[in-house]
């Protein structure tokens, strides 16, 4: 659950768009991805969807190279945003089908996302897009 109130308007693009619905509905079928996909259909639902062209350099988009801030350790990462099948456990890619890919997913640089898990509230802060394959380089 993401409160409502600290919602940040996502932006995604239409070839992004289509991959990840398919992929929020085949995770709802496994327990293990069920509550980020459910996390992630949510966030589709609300997404301004434009074309890869349209698409601004500062959001996070698939293949992008993040820099974020767990807000509530003020641990900073940087990560590749990647789907499940590329994510081959390794320490600097994210899935999107995981709580803290569904949450960057279509955020610009410098927004923050709240949600619940089953241990208590979490939030991160999209702190910078190093790299975006639908855009062009960012200086952090």
């Amino acid at each position: 659950m993401i409160k409502q109130e600290t919602l940040p308007p996502l932006t995604i693009s239409t070839g992004d768009y289509d991959r990840l619905a398919c992929l929020a509905s085949f995770g709802l079928n496994f327990q293990q991805y069920r509550p980020a996909a459910a996390m992630l259909a949510d966030e589709l639902l609300r997404a301004t969807v434009v074309t890869p062209c349209a698409m601004p350099p500062s959001v996070a988009t698939m293949h992008s190279r993040l820099e974020f801030r767990d807000d509530v350790t003020w641990n900073v990462r940087c990560t590749t945003l990647v789907y499940p099948d590329e994510d081959y456990r390794a320490a600097d890619h994210v899935s999107v089908l995981s709580p803290e890919g569904a949450a960057l997913i279509g955020l610009s640089a410098g927004q923050s996302i709240t949600w619940r898990t089953p241990t208590g509230w979490r939030s991160l802060t999209l702190l910078h897009v190093l790299h975006q394959p639908h855009g062009r380089f960012v200086e952090p």
